[in-house]
């Protein structure tokens, strides 16, 4: 992906061939399992992939990160019959999925969603709008959570819509800071029929599915970011050993050299935070919710730090598109904003502790 990453990001082109190339190599569905096509991989080692992924396309990881967590929901919670239907082509990317939970009014409080699901016989009908869809409208699957019941996370559940379903229609495509190897559009339902055969789990069980999909999520895209940092570190590193002021390579200054410790520092514990993390959530402790959550605060944040430094190291060089390291502060700063805030995961965090 390194080579065109530059191209994919100017020309905001969705690199379909490129990522049926990855899904031969087991990456459309990591941790699935494997009578379905998935690699049977842990979230261990799923950080790990997304990780070196991310150093060379950091959107398009991304993405493929959304993917996995899709199809994982449909994998672990979907019927058997669900499971053999829509698994198979998810793991092979012959299909791509779109996790539709975000709301034009339902942000970080996702439980006030307002997309309802009215059942008439073996059909629900949808009705409402999805804001913010990573892969919105080039995507064949879309894991919607909707509203069949009251008010509340105990009123919504989990359907899956397939593109072209009549009634089933997307908005523009968005302009975007970065993420642009990926598209972002609204998908809107207007009297969309849904067949009852499409809903994974129980009534009532979407928003358990939401967020349980969430968890592993916050570890994937943290890990992207990851590689994003991991990448600018080197970039920055062979910058201050070749480019000269005053008369030596910028390496020899005490500073810079200290602020590059610093940047691997930070790098490193962000990692193990995140392999902790991933640790504790495919071992169903009851510490990985929190874990996962600090593990997406600490290391987005500081991961994005680490990438605005390295461009800062590259003096005006760092802010031209011929330079890539512009190009990974762009798009990690929005892993810092989506799979649940940052400022939710303080809040989850605080929540965790101040129960125990």
């Amino acid at each position: 992906m390194a080579p065109h990453t530059a191209e994919w990001d100017q020309k905001e082109l969705f690199p379909v061939d490129v990522m049926r190339k990855a899904a031969q190599l087991g990456f459309g569905g990591v941790y699935m399992r494997t009578d379905v096509g998935g690699s049977g991989l842990s979230r261990l080692d799923a950080s790990v992939i997304f990780e070196a992924l991310a150093t060379g396309c950091t959107s398009t990881t991304a993405y493929i990160s959304i993917h996995n967590m899709c199809a994982w929901m449909i994998d672990a919670f979907g019927s058997e019959e669900q499971r053999h239907r829509f698994c198979p082509p998810l793991c092979a990317m012959e299909k791509f999925a779109s996790y539709c939970l975000t709301e034009p009014g339902s942000g970080s409080d996702a439980a006030s969603l307002l997309t309802s699901a009215k059942r008439q016989g073996d059909h629900y009908v949808l009705n409402g709008t999805k804001a913010f869809i990573s892969g919105g409208g080039e995507a064949d699957t879309y894991v919607v959570m909707c509203r069949t019941g009251g008010p509340g996370p105990k009123g919504i559940s989990c359907v899956v819509v397939e593109k072209g379903a009549p009634g089933l229609s997307f908005g523009k495509k968005e302009k975007k800071m970065g993420w642009n190897s990926q598209p972002t559009r609204a998908v809107i339902f207007e009297d969309c029929a849904v067949p009852v055969a499409n809903r994974i789990g129980a009534e009532g069980q979407g928003f358990l599915i939401a967020m349980q999909g969430l968890n592993g999520g916050r570890v994937n895209i943290a890990s992207c970011s990851l590689g994003a940092a991991h990448a600018s570190v080197i970039l920055a590193r062979d910058h201050l050993k070749i480019r000269k002021q005053f008369g030596a390579p910028l390496a020899n200054n005490q500073y810079l050299q200290f602020k590059l410790a610093d940047m691997a520092t930070r790098l490193v514990a962000s990692r193990m935070m995140i392999r902790s993390a991933a640790v504790a959530l495919q071992e169903e402790r009851e510490d990985a919710v929190a874990l996962c959550s600090m593990a997406k605060l600490f290391a987005t944040d500081e991961c994005f730090a680490i990438c605005n430094q390295a461009l800062q190291m590259h003096g005006g060089y760092g802010y031209l598109k011929d330079y890539v390291v512009q190009q990974y502060v762009r798009d990690t700063r929005v892993h810092q904003i989506l799979e649940g805030s940052n400022e939710v995961m303080r809040m989850l965090v605080s929540r965790s502790l101040l129960q125990e």
